[in-house]
């Protein structure tokens, strides 16, 4: 009984960590911008790119800024932040 209860209550987990890095929606692929345009972005606006993946349906941007390490979240559509590690929103 504790193993279906265990199984149960994962299932239900899942979905929040899937999409634990922010809440960029379901937009098709064919919208959005290129992992190239949000290295471009986000060296705009200051950060060293180390890595640009797809992460929960968002870009992930692991980045140097300001001398620290940053994981920074932006929409694939718009190209804006949707959230970093200092819970900052959109720019």
């Amino acid at each position: 009984m504790n193993k279906i209860i265990a199984i149960a209550l994962a299932a239900i987990a899942f979905p929040a960590v899937a999409n634990a890095t922010g809440d960029c929606g379901n937009k098709p692929h064919g919208q959005w911008i290129s992992k190239a345009a949000i290295q471009a972005k986000a060296e705009a606006l200051g950060y060293q790119v180390r890595q640009v993946k797809i992460e929960g349906g968002c870009y992930e941007v692991k980045a140097i800024k300001n001398g620290a390490k940053v994981e920074t979240v932006f929409d694939p559509v718009t190209g804006k932040i949707v959230r970093d590690e200092n819970g900052e929103g959109a720019n």
